[in-house]
């Protein structure tokens, strides 16, 4: 079966210029030429999947076949082989190892963590306060994975170090991804910040892993689940290499998919006076003036399709896996060491799935459109083995952050914000007044 090309393709660059100037709207539009699009990326070619069937046989149903492909070789020097970057047997013990920390009674105690962070938090503000809120997100973000992971002193020197450099790496690694081989090594500034920010956070969790080692001591933290977890089959711990490559791992998937998703919900509150009403209004029933606790998570629903449409609306842009079988692809096939990339943004914004994909609408998640809808169409976490490990923990975090915020203040926006797309749409200057309730 002959395999459409995307179009734009250059000698030697292939698709990479078209991918960099219009990044989603150029994925988004392959659907138009079939299941499977042929996207070379310099001289590599790889094929862009474009239905949720087939996002679904790569991630769940054929996800034996596949590996973590090119995207992740160039990330694993720099995070490591955590969970994100792991694959096969490696990959399931880790995730058997690590599964204990993210179990329900486990996220109901760092709940409040998660509580405090966001009460600290609107707490600072002062009435009619201009906030950079995309920025104030992202401590909050770092606060609270930081304070789960790291309990000790030496590990507020660590979270603090998070907050000044991990999101340098997370902005500039798909620049990495995108690019020739060679553009990594040129002496340029985004390469250097890149480097200089993998260096510190090199040094100072190694440091806390060390310090930790030292004492011996379950400080009841994240770190300390680590350190302390036993493969069920041998008995044996992780290495410090492991828990480093776990550690970064948290820290790089575990901030950024939050910081944003809070960042863009209370833009979109603010820009919805009916979705305000509504979110402000189940606060105040479910909370009553209280502060908010694990146990009201389940009763913010309106909350909840809220933030299932923000990460409908800006997922993550591309993902990749490369066959380590021969795979039947929509009548397509590929040999071993095939490269394939699949897109939740491209999934999200299809309209056979999505009535208006463009539009911001919470009450299109009732339960029966979620039951009805394709496997493989809403992948904000991934799917089947290697879903996101922390998925609970960052809904979790997500409610209660905005039950937080809605109880005491409305955020009204300053001006129209900016988008900046790297790995996923980043809002930029995103200024809200903060008035009080």
């Amino acid at each position: 079966m002959s395999v459409p090309v995307a179009p734009g393709r250059l000698p030697l660059l292939g698709h990479t210029v078209p991918m960099v100037r219009k990044r989603f709207a150029f994925t988004a539009n392959l659907r138009e030429y079939g299941e499977v699009v042929q996207v070379d990326l310099g001289p590599m070619r790889t094929f862009f999947v474009t239905s949720a069937r087939l996002t679904h046989q790569i991630l769940v149903s054929d996800a034996q076949s596949f590996h973590k492909g090119m995207m992740f070789d160039k990330f694993r020097p720099f995070v490591g082989d955590g969970l994100a970057m792991s694959d096969g047997a490696f990959h399931m013990r880790q995730r058997r190892m690590m599964q204990p920390a993210f179990h329900r009674e486990r996220i109901g105690a760092y709940a409040e963590t998660m509580a405090r962070a966001a009460r600290d938090l609107a707490g600072s503000w002062r009435p009619d306060e201009v906030r950079a809120i995309e920025v104030d997100m992202q401590g909050l973000a770092v606060t609270i994975v930081g304070e789960t992971l790291f309990s000790t002193e030496i590990g507020k020197r660590a979270i603090d170090e998070a907050r000044r450099s991990i999101f340098i790496v997370i902005k500039n690694a798909m620049y990495r991804v995108l690019s020739p081989g060679f553009v990594e090594k040129l002496p340029i500034p985004v390469n250097r910040q890149f480097d200089e920010a993998i260096a510190r956070l090199h040094a100072i969790v190694h440091e806390v892993i060390t310090s930790w080692r030292a004492e011996g001591v379950d400080h009841g933290d994240l770190l300390s689940m680590l350190l302390l977890a036993r493969d069920d089959e041998t008995g044996e711990p992780m290495n410090d290499k492991q828990v480093y490559d776990e550690v970064m791992t948290l820290l790089t998937a575990g901030i950024e998919t939050t910081a944003l998703a809070l960042a863009w919900i209370f833009h979109e509150i603010a820009a919805d006076p009916e979705v305000e009403r509504r979110v402000l209004a189940e606060v105040d029933e479910v909370l009553g003036g209280r502060p908010v606790t694990f146990d009201d998570v389940p009763k913010l629903t309106y909350i909840q399709q809220v933030a299932n449409e923000v990460l409908r609306m800006y997922p993550l842009w591309i993902l990749m896996r490369r066959t380590i079988a021969d795979v039947n692809l929509g009548g397509v096939h590929l040999p071993p060491g095939t490269e394939v990339i699949i897109s939740p943004h491209a999934m999200h914004f299809n309209p056979e799935y999505y009535h208006h994909p463009e539009r911001f609408d919470p009450d299109r998640w009732t339960p029966e459109f979620a039951r009805e809808l394709p496997k493989g169409a809403f992948i904000p976490f991934g799917a089947g083995n290697r879903m996101c490990i922390g998925n609970h923990f960052a809904l979790t975090e997500i409610v209660i952050a905005v039950a937080t915020v809605a109880a005491r203040w409305r955020l009204a926006p300053v001006r129209p914000v900016r988008t900046k797309f790297t790995s996923a749409a980043y809002p930029v200057d995103l200024l809200m007044k903060v008035v009080p309730r």
